[in-house]
This record gives C-alpha cells, sequence and structure tokens, in this order.
C-alpha cells in the first residue's frame, strides 16, 4: 500500500508549515534575557540603523504599523520620550509592519515625531521576526540584551510606562566584556 509513504510526507508538511508560521509571528527573535539579535536597516530618512553599533545605549524598538490605531495613539509618548531621554543615551526606532510599496503613508505617518522609523520589510537584516500582535516594543539595555517585550495589552504605551522600563536601565553601568585585572595582583 502507498499509505505509509504519505504519512511522512503530511507529517513533513505539516512541520513546516508550523515552523514557517510561527517564524513568522515573531517566535524567531529572541525572549526577555537573550542577547539582541541582528537588525539592520534603512530607516526613513536615508540613514542606516544598526542595532549592533548601539551598544552602550538604551534601544527602544516599537514595531507598528499605520493601519494599527493603538500604534497611532502610543506613537506620541513614544516620541516624547526620545526628546526627553536621547540626550542620556536612548535610541529609538520604530519599525513599520507596511509594506515597502506604502513608504509614502508611513512617511506621512512619521511627520509629526522626530524619532527615527524604518520598514521592516526593507530591513537587511532582521532576526527579530514579525510580531505576532502590534503594538509591541522591545527594549535593549546597554549590553545589547533583550530586557524587557511589551505586548499589546488593551491599554496605550505611555511615556511613564517606558521611563519605569528604561530609567532603571540607563542609571546601569555597561558591562565591559573582559575582566579588568588590578596592577598591584599581576604577575611580570
Amino acid at each position: 500500500m502507498r499509505r505509509s509513504g504519505l504519512r511522512p510526507r503530511i507529517v513533513i508538511a505539516i512541520a513546516i508549515a508550523v515552523f514557517t508560521g510561527l517564524r513568522d509571528l515573531g517566535w524567531a527573535g529572541a525572549g526577555v534575557g537573550a542577547p539582541a539579535p541582528s537588525l539592520v536597516v534603512k530607516e526613513l530618512g536615508g540613514q542606516t540603523f544598526d542595532l549592533s553599533a548601539m551598544r552602550g545605549k538604551v534601544v527602544v524598538i516599537n514595531f507598528w504599523a499605520t493601519w494599527c490605531p493603538p500604534c497611532r495613539k502610543e506613537m506620541p509618548a513614544i516620541d516624547a520620550f526620545y526628546r526627553n531621554f536621547h540626550d542620556r543615551g536612548v535610541e529609538v526606532i520604530g519599525l513599520s509592519m507596511d509594506k515597502s510599496r506604502k513608504r509614502s503613508d508611513v512617511a506621512e505617518a512619521m511627520l509629526p515625531y522626530v524619532y527615527p522609523a524604518a520598514i521592516l520589510e526593507d530591513a537587511t537584516s532582521d532576526g527579530f521576526g514579525r510580531p505576532a500582535a502590534l503594538p509591541e516594543t522591545i527594549v535593549i539595555d546597554r549590553d545589547s540584551t533583550v530586557r524587557e517585550l511589551i505586548k499589546p495589552d488593551h491599554t496605550v504605551l505611555t511615556e511613564k510606562d517606558l521611563s519605569a522600563v528604561v530609567l532603571p536601565l540607563l542609571a546601569q553601568k555597561q558591562e565591559t566584556s573582559t575582566p579588568t585585572v588590578p596592577s598591584s595582583t599581576a604577575k611580570p
């Protein structure tokens, strides 16, 4: 009977569909406490945002879309937070889930705001994947570790919410990757 040959193919097809679906839902990205994955994307203004170059700063990544009302409602708070804390070492980027062909809509939505934005579809390197729901905000500490994942919970993200998460991270010193040895204990 040929039925036995069909069963492994069905199992493989289901496994591929599940794996692909989970990756598309943002499950490919790092969790809280893990090193931040790679992200390199061209901003709407033409500059390149490279997350690896942000080591030493606290980074807020906000996933949003022009067609997402809760996303649009929290953008003023994100912008106010960026304006107040950028000088202290905070970087923010808004990553739009809109298609690249909707660039003009994304640029128009960003006109009132000063924080940088990009379209995720334009990323040349994206270890985060697509979030399962919008808006979603990820906070990364000075050592490039994911410290917070703020998922939608039917409330709008506020400047106070961001302050509660980010300000303690700003107060922390960046860890050094190589331990220092006091000169009095060093051997020749």
